[in-house]
């Protein structure tokens, strides 16, 4: 019987070390994850963002036609330059200083002459959508022969006095994703 119970023990401390050393493994290998992986960095504020701009930095990649590299192994030669921006709306913000509105506003800003903006400046607006996931999230996107056109769009809209106007009427609290993009050599659009 005392062979039983010891050999009981032991089976039970050898089950018990297993545990341990699982539990113990899991333990490390999650902390090891965790140090590889440390919490992403918040990034700094600009400028713009305190004004309702919510600008996120705007990337320097290569966009639109002639993408060398391996970037441009299937991107198509006479792709435009694509940008899609999607800006969400923090309601939490509304009223907050100058802040005011959702996006009920920042759709009205965009149907009162945002888009005729863009056109105005040599933006291509190739569509505007409503996030239907996110309700508080209105996504677009533009399109330019090249990247200096972008830059060149981008500086005559900032400079427009109607933007300007709707700008202030519709002052909307909102943070922006802006992804670039060149269309595929087999993509219909270009």
């Amino acid at each position: 019987m005392n062979r039983f119970v010891i050999a009981g023990l032991t089976l039970s401390g050898f089950v018990l070390g297993i545990a341990v050393t699982s539990l113990s493994f899991r333990l490390t290998s999650t902390q090891q994850v965790v140090l590889a992986a440390p919490a992403p960095q918040a990034p700094a504020p600009s400028p713009d963002a305190a004004k309702g701009k919510g600008k996120q930095a705007v990337s320097t990649a290569p966009c639109g036609p002639n993408i060398q590299g391996d970037l441009g192994k299937n991107t198509a030669k006479d792709s435009r330059c694509f940008e899609l921006r999607m800006y969400t709306v923090d309601p939490s913000r509304d009223g907050v200083g100058q802040f005011k509105g959702g996006i009920n506003e920042l759709h009205k800003r965009f149907r009162e002459g945002e888009v005729e903006v863009f056109k105005k400046n040599g933006v291509d607006v190739l569509a505007v959508w409503q996030n239907l996931d996110d309700p508080n999230t209105l996504v677009y996107l533009l399109a330019y022969k090249d990247r200096a056109a972008r830059e060149a769009g981008w500086a005559a809209f900032g400079a427009d006095p109607k933007w300007t106007e709707l700008r202030t009427k519709y002052f909307v609290p909102l943070t922006s994703k802006i992804t670039f993009m060149s269309a595929t050599d087999y993509s219909p659009l270009k």
